[in-house]
């Protein structure tokens, strides 16, 4: 999701300040997940469409990125609408679809959808070193910001060895089925990842004592407050007092 090509770009977005949007993010998030009136997250939804547009990304990446999480949300399309009682829509063999259970699918897909088209929005923009240093600035503990920065930086290496552990397993003449070869030969491929895993974060680890690391990351680039951020924040904040006055109206 926090994609570094989308961090390149000179939008009103691209320069915020990275506090704003997190703070931004985390309370929408809270807001939105909360609320199931559609008319409050017809108001919710102005957010995310208003950034788009002032994030000047292209549209195609943007949906490109959309569609892993609707995937997983097509999966609660084929058990909640047979799971809920209520008034029956049609019926598919023994399983009966209610109109709640499809309106309760239906809130679900609008405020996942919003979530995540906020976040990606506002968080995509900035690099991931100066999100991590402005959870530092927010007083998050240290502990769990490195390990956000280190659970990022080293999916791409645990992807790269497991990509080089199935072409290896193929060249020998792997093919997957449905039978007991393929299980424990599943089994050992995932076994051998995890041992190259841990064997690599100890080389890791090593190099950083080496290199006189003792829990605090440095970094050359600090933050500097303007009027843009203020004005920002004020927006925001009148935009949040108008979403908790239609919640709590």
């Amino acid at each position: 999701m926090i994609d570094s090509p989308f961090s390149q770009g000179k939008s009103i977005l691209h320069s915020l300040d990275p506090r704003v949007k997190i703070l931004v993010v985390s309370l929408y998030s809270f807001l939105t997940a909360v609320e199931k009136r559609p008319v409050v997250l017809l108001y919710a939804s102005f957010l995310p469409v208003i950034l788009f547009f002032l994030s000047r990304l292209r549209i195609r990446e943007v949906v490109k990125r959309m569609l892993p999480v609707n995937g997983f949300v097509l999966l609660l399309w084929l058990f909640l609408p047979f799971s809920f009682p209520g008034e029956k829509i049609f019926t598919l063999g023994p399983l009966v679809a209610t109109r709640e259970g499809i309106l309760y699918c239906l809130i679900l897909t609008w405020k996942s959808n919003l979530i995540f088209l906020t976040t990606l929005l506002l968080l995509s923009t900035s690099p991931i070193f100066h999100l991590v240093h402005a959870l530092h600035h927010l007083r998050l503990p240290s502990r769990l910001v490195q390990l956000f920065y280190f659970t990022y930086r080293y999916i791409p290496v645990v992807h790269r060895e497991y990509t080089r552990l199935s072409q290896a397993a193929k060249i020998r003449g792997f093919q997957p089925g449905n039978n007991l070869h393929t299980y424990r030969s599943t089994g050992y491929l995932v076994g051998m990842l995890i041992l190259r895993a841990y064997e690599r974060s100890q080389r890791i680890y090593q190099a950083m004592l080496a290199r006189g690391f003792q829990g605090t990351f440095w970094t050359l680039h600090h933050f500097q407050w303007r009027k843009a951020d203020s004005l920002a924040g004020v927006i925001f904040f009148l935009y949040f007092l108008g979403l908790c006055y239609l919640k709590w109206l």
